[in-house]
């Protein structure tokens, strides 16, 4: 049955399962079982109107039409009653499909829908109305599940109660028993019941508790065979991979440590920088996610880390994603070394043939001890002579086969290091990193003065301006930042353009600059220096500055239309300030009338500065298929149930029971773990393959 084709499954049919492939990518009665609903609604429930409190509750209610009437012609045509529960009247109003509606004064009916309200008085819009004579005692009792359906869907009339009825075709054949998943002993363990229940009762629940039953083992299968792909994968590597050992704390290292440091260590620095030689060292290849709030020093870590390769003979090499930020590590790296015997070089789109035909020759022999440099790093012509540490900054900026690339700049892998300045929430790091050993920099340098942050109306502008003025006075600098979003592209730097135009109005005596990512190149990098030395105090830009850029003398960060960026962008775009000594500000401007969610954003920002509770909370309001670089990151496979926004404990949980399996079996090989084995196997032939690299 799990293998028919859905086809052939009771009402469906050939022009239905086209459109379910298309749409829902199933192809089986199987693929249809794992199709859940997203909410159900307690039908056993009738409603008086006088009860209605919420538009976002769906109620039931039984009465009759008072009179009704059709308003309007041709696509503006519209139908309105007057429906009565005997006590209270509501508007009903359809503008849909009118022509298929027969309504008739004076008989009983069931009213179902959606309250909405207009000016202060609820209404239904195109509501369910059945004769009462017609209702079947399964459509009044217990919950009755909702699915997602596309507008082709419904186009085709497979809404949602269509497919519940394709849905409840396939329950006989459920009935005689699914074929388990998940051995007795975690069922029992982690009290789940079993996959047939499951299936039967998160598709048509008995009740409420039956209903959360079931979704709590299904979450926690989802999430078991992730992480279970997840460790098998790394525990594979870490068996088969050998790494270059590097145990020497050399001569490099100890000289810059005891003469070069800019400045003392946190305790968090001196923490990551043991764990990754530890890794170094071990013989095994090192694959380790370094996260770091902006402005913690991950820059001095990975030179630390690039010394003491190059103090064991190998070389090492920084990949960032913007030619800006790699120019300016290399300007940060090569003033921290002064006259410390290391070759460092820059390799980027800008490199003319002439530094390459030097650069490349001095690589392959090993005169070049590190490399930094953008994506120009993967290309075919740069060779190294014994690559041993891959650095990759701001890493959620490539995608996985971009940084594979590094890895085979090597005939065995180097050690691995990926950063980023984007704290990623711990059940995020489980299920998309989960392969990786994880770093975390959680301290900031000391002297750092925490970012005051500000949302105020757009309308107050004049007094932010005034606080601009006073800030450039003093002779600090002022970002001033506009979403650039690609669906609004030509809107969004129409309205950088007319901000900048305003400021140079409003501030005739400063010097402006503007940068985005439509400009040339070297336009770009030229309004960017000037904005680094400090010949212009206000720099327009799109969010180009997003990553790295580094001007302790800017104090100042203006967001316009804070609304339109998500928590996790507001976060990085504030990193741009508070790199001096001087207090710095950031400002988040919205229009005054905002929703209740933009809202809870902007207060989260103002209350914290702590990039790892900004991240859960991005979480939590975005859910993780939109947090940044989630989608090129290498997860295994998209979740149909589980969530890990909320499921954080089913998700430790099925970690726990994933590892206790591969205690046991690392390999998988034994009959026990097979059902485990052909799962997986099953889950790999269906998904993208990524590197083990992540």
């Amino acid at each position: 049955m799990l293998d028919k084709d859905i086809t052939y499954c009771k009402n469906v049919g050939s022009r239905r399962a086209d459109i379910l492939r298309k749409e829902l990518h199933v192809e089986t009665a199987a693929d249809l079982l794992e199709v859940y609903p997203y909410k159900y609604i307690d039908r056993s429930r009738f409603y008086y109107l006088h009860e209605i409190a919420d538009e976002d509750t769906f109620v039931q209610v039984k009465g009759e039409i008072l009179e009704y009437h059709t308003m309007g012609i041709g696509r503006a045509q519209r139908m309105s009653a007057t429906f009565t529960d005997g006590q209270s009247q509501i508007e009903l109003v359809w503008f849909k499909g009118i022509q298929y509606l027969k309504l008739q004064t004076g008989v009983p009916y069931l009213l179902f829908g959606k309250p909405s309200k207009f000016q202060h008085s609820y209404n239904f819009v195109h509501p369910e109305l059945t004769p009462l004579d017609k209702v079947t005692p399964q459509m009044v009792s217990g919950l009755e599940p909702y699915y997602n359906t596309t507008e082709r869907m419904k186009k085709a009339n497979i809404n949602s109660k269509a497919l519940r009825t394709i849905i409840a075709g396939l329950m006989p054949d459920v009935e005689r028993g699914l074929p388990e998943t998940l051995h007795a002993d975690i069922l029992q363990h982690y009290h789940l019941i079993n996959r047939t229940q499951a299936i039967r009762q998160i598709h048509f629940p008995e009740d409420t508790p039956a209903m959360q039953k079931a979704r709590e083992r299904l979450k926690f299968e989802e999430l078991f065979y992730n992480q279970l792909s997840i460790l098998s994968r790394a525990s594979a590597r870490r068996r088969n991979t050998d790494g270059f050992k590097m145990p020497m704390v050399g001569r490099l290292f100890n000289t810059f440590y005891r003469n070069y440091l800019p400045f003392e260590l946190t305790n968090a620095q001196k923490r990551v920088v043991r764990e990754i030689h530890e890794d170094m060292k071990s013989g095994k290849q090192m694959n380790r996610l370094l996260q770091g709030d902006v402005g913690s020093g991950k820059t001095l870590v990975a030179l630390l880390c690039a010394l003491l390769t190059v103090d064991n003979g190998y070389q090492a090499c920084i990949m960032a994603p913007t030619e800006i930020l790699a120019q300016q590590h290399y300007r940060t790296i090569c003033d921290m070394l002064g006259n410390l015997p290391i070759r460092v070089e820059l390799l980027t789109g800008s490199t003319t043939k002439k530094q390459r035909a030097e650069i490349f020759p001095a690589l392959l022999s090993g005169e070049i001890h590190l490399l930094l440099g953008t994506h120009a790093l993967i290309e075919d012509d740069v060779q190294f002579a014994n690559l041993g540490l891959a650095i990759v900054d701001e890493q959620h900026r490539f995608g996985v086969a971009q940084r594979a690339k590094l890895w085979a700049k090597n005939i065995r892998p180097p050690h691995v290091l990926v950063m980023t300045a984007t704290p990623i929430p711990r059940t995020l790091a489980m299920t998309v990193y989960g392969d990786l050993q994880v770093s975390i920099i959680d301290e900031l340098p000391p002297g750092r003065k925490p970012v005051q942050t500000y949302h105020s109306s757009n309308r107050r502008r004049k007094s932010v301006n005034e606080f601009i003025a006073k800030q450039v006075n003093q002779g600090r600098q002022v970002y001033v930042v506009y979403p650039l979003i690609q669906e609004n592209e030509e809107l969004d730097l129409a309205d950088l353009e007319n901000g900048y135009n305003n400021l140079v109005q409003a501030f005739p005596d400063y010097r402006i600059s503007m940068i985005h990512g439509k400009m040339k190149a070297a336009d770009k990098d030229a309004q960017m220096k000037r904005f680094v030395s400090g010949e212009t105090q206000i720099l327009v830009a799109t969010t180009v500055i997003e990553v790295g850029v580094n001007v302790p003398n800017a104090s100042v960060m203006i967001i316009e239309d804070a609304e339109r960026f998500g928590l996790s962008q507001l976060h990085q775009l504030r990193g741009r300030v508070g790199r001096g000594a001087e207090q710095s500000f950031c400002v988040l401007l919205t229009p005054t009338e905002i929703s209740a969610d933009t809202r809870k954003r902007m207060d989260i920002m103002v209350a914290t500065n702590d990039g790892f509770r900004i991240a859960e909370a991005d979480l939590q309001l975005r859910g993780p298929g939109d947090i940044d670089g989630t989608m090129q990151s290498g997860m295994a496979f998209d979740f149909k149930i589980a969530n890990v926004a909320t499921d954080g404990q089913i998700l430790s949980l099925a970690r726990e029971a994933a590892n206790s399996v591969l205690d046991a079996d690392p390999l998988l090989s034994t009959p026990y773990t097979a059902i485990y084995r052909d799962k997986l196997a099953q889950m790999q032939s269906a998904s993208v393959e990524f590197r083990e690299i992540s």
